[in-house]
């Protein structure tokens, strides 16, 4: 047994904690995907003494339709395709912000972030690229996925104040549901299938671009 004095404090393991959760939100795949947030936020929670927390959370998720047996992946694979793991980073990432764990590489103006959210519904109205997205509105606060153009990924725009919603731009890349697959896929960036405002009613939070529309019509005979 290792002498007590040699342990690492409670605020070593918190910060040790934190940074594994930004690996995670931001690579879930090489991390072991829902599964291995849920497990980092129990820690995380324990360490702060609110266990309790995340059964409280996924309440608030369930309630909001976010949440189904199979998690919020679950949820998310009703609105876009492949089970979107890039996208149910970005839900945990939120609750990862309000408990103030969330470490952005960018934070947005409040002149840049009222600039986005009055434009991006509109500008959604039309089909985009990764590029886009970032021409438009900058380099993300957080990318959820790879930096590779052949994965999906998912960029999310904050400010600092926790009470402005994160948006999140969620972006495919792959082959769609009615088509055989193949590799590497047709698009040299992947593709904007919705942007999505962090809050209320799950399925009233997406703006979907005309090829998430027409994906999501491919998902919704798939569950039904």
């Amino acid at each position: 047994m290792p002498d007590s004095s040699s342990l690492a404090s409670a605020d070593e393991i918190h910060a040790y904690l934190v940074e594994e959760m930004n690996h995670a939100l931001r690579r879930p795949g090489m991390y072991g995907y829902e599964g291995a947030l849920r497990m980092v936020l129990d820690h995380l929670l324990f360490v702060e003494g609110q266990p309790e927390a995340r059964a409280e959370q996924e309440k608030v998720w369930e309630e909001g339709g976010a949440w189904s047996s199979t998690g919020v992946t679950g949820a998310i694979r009703r609105y876009l395709p492949d089970r979107s793991r890039d996208g149910m980073a970005s839900v945990y990432g939120e609750f990862a912000r309000r408990r103030g764990w969330l470490r952005p590489e960018r934070v947005l103006t409040a002149d840049e972030y009222r600039a986005l959210r009055g434009r991006v519904r509109a500008w959604a109205g039309a089909d985009r690229v990764w590029g886009d997205v970032v021409d438009a509105f900058g380099e993300p606060s957080v990318l959820f996925g790879g930096t590779s153009p052949l994965y999906g990924k998912t960029l999310s725009y904050l400010t600092e104040d926790p009470d402005e919603p994160m948006v999140s731009f969620h972006l495919w890349n792959g082959t769609t549901p009615d088509t055989d697959s193949s590799w590497p896929p047709e698009h040299e960036q992947p593709l904007l299938l919705a942007v999505r405002l962090e809050g209320g009613v799950f399925s009233e939070s997406f703006t979907f671009t005309p090829e998430g529309e027409r994906q999501r019509r491919e998902l919704t005979g798939l569950f039904t």
